[in-house]
């Protein structure tokens, strides 16, 4: 019979959920708000977002790393969940968009002290064959919040009549809820030494699948601006802004179900096997987007995106260890999150000047094109082991 996952997988998935509650009753209506009452643009938007993604990526490096040498993992995790949860609602009252940037800012060095801990923490105490099945379910949770989030605010601003400010102070509430559950239900096992501490650990190289990864990670995120900016290029193309909240609820009901299935399927089929397709995917969406103004037609499309975060999220993050030593695995995590948001700078910031300068078709039409080539260095990244002999010889698949 089939055990179920460690207890601390699905008390992380519990706090993804509160978060993302909390994070999605803002983070949809925050192109909105900064346009139409903070008076900023697309490339102030992009601004902010390019800086806080990359100020997360910094810290991810610093803090997986810094927790392959700790005792404990769980601290740094408390600490950044605890900051972020109290940066994030103040949003509600900010006066003009350097405000805001100084708030994700602050937002995004908790999710930068928090996010390559708790990963490696979840890879800790996870059956190596059930790796990608554990990541599938905490991103499932954290999708799950995100479905809820939106409608919160859908009900707030509908029903309720609030206003947008109003909105995201209240966030604050399942905010809270996060720092609760995380301190009194996430228990991590004792380690009776940081695995960096033997003798030449913490040395290991990673490989040249690994590093092969990483470019080809770069390069695809060099085309995946924040994805802010499908919300702004539905509300040009005439979605209203409670309908704009309801369909991100529904794109985060198919992301919750595609990563936990995703991340089930790339224990039994592999990791290339579902990445590749998903970037494909990606770049039918963004080509889709630089092509089509019906609003109908491009919601059916927001809907679809949501499986290629089935393919790739929980999958990713199960390669980036099975491939890592495992002594360098909080370290090997952060690196590949690093890499993620340090792109992301760049990647947002061109987005948002290509679009002011082109126009949205030409910004979609150069992600789709950055998402093509990065899938061509993807096929280069050989196998590792095959799924049935990865849990003779204690790795997980990684092909």
């Amino acid at each position: 019979m089939r055990r179920g996952l460690p207890g601390a997988v699905i008390a992380f998935g519990v706090v993804s959920f509160f978060t993302d509650v909390s994070s999605e009753m803002i983070y949809p209506l925050l192109p909105l708000f900064l346009a139409s009452v903070l008076g900023a643009g697309p490339a102030a938007f992009g601004l902010i977002e390019g800086v806080a993604e990359s100020t997360a990526a910094l810290l991810k490096v610093v803090s997986g790393r810094w927790s392959d040498r700790l005792r404990r993992r769980k601290p740094l995790i408390v600490a950044g969940y605890a900051l972020a949860s109290a940066a994030r609602p103040l949003i509600g009252l900010a006066g003009s968009w350097p405000a805001v940037l100084a708030l994700r800012f602050a937002d995004r060095i908790g999710k930068g002290l928090r996010t390559s801990p708790r990963d490696a923490l979840i890879a800790d105490v996870t059956p190596v064959d059930r790796r990608g099945e554990a990541f599938g379910v905490q991103r499932a949770f954290d999708h799950a919040g995100a479905v809820i989030g939106p409608l919160v605010a859908a009900a707030l601003l509908g029903w309720v009549g609030l206003g947008l400010r109003a909105v995201f102070l209240l966030a604050a509430v399942p905010a809270v809820i996060v720092v609760v559950v995380l301190l009194l239900a996430v228990h991590e096992p004792a380690r009776p030494a940081p695995p960096v501490a033997s003798a030449g650990a913490g040395s290991e190289p990673f490989g040249g699948r690994f590093t092969l990864l990483l470019a080809a990670v770069v390069v695809f995120t060099l085309g995946n601006s924040t994805d802010a900016f499908l919300l702004l290029r539905l509300a040009d193309a005439g979605v209203v802004p409670a309908h704009l909240a309801l369909l991100w609820s529904g794109f985060h009901v198919v992301k919750a179900g595609a990563t936990w299935l995703g991340g089930r399927l790339s224990d039994r089929l592999g990791r290339r096997p579902m990445v590749v397709p998903g970037w494909l995917l990606y770049a039918a969406v963004y080509f889709a987007f630089a092509t089509v103004d019906r609003p109908d037609v491009l919601a059916g499309v927001v809907l679809a995106y949501g499986l290629y975060f089935g393919l790739t999220e929980p999958v990713e993050r199960a390669w980036v260890v099975d491939l890592a030593p495992a002594a360098r695995r909080g370290a090997a995590l952060g690196l590949y999150h690093g890499a993620v948001g340090l792109a992301a700078l760049p990647a947002s910031v061109l987005f948002g000047l290509l679009w002011e300068w082109f126009g949205a078709p030409i910004a979609f039409a150069a992600g789709a094109g950055a998402a093509l080539v990065a899938t061509v260095l993807l096929l280069g990244v050989g196998s590792v082991t095959g799924p049935r002999s990865a849990r003779t010889k204690g790795t997980a698949a990684a092909i």
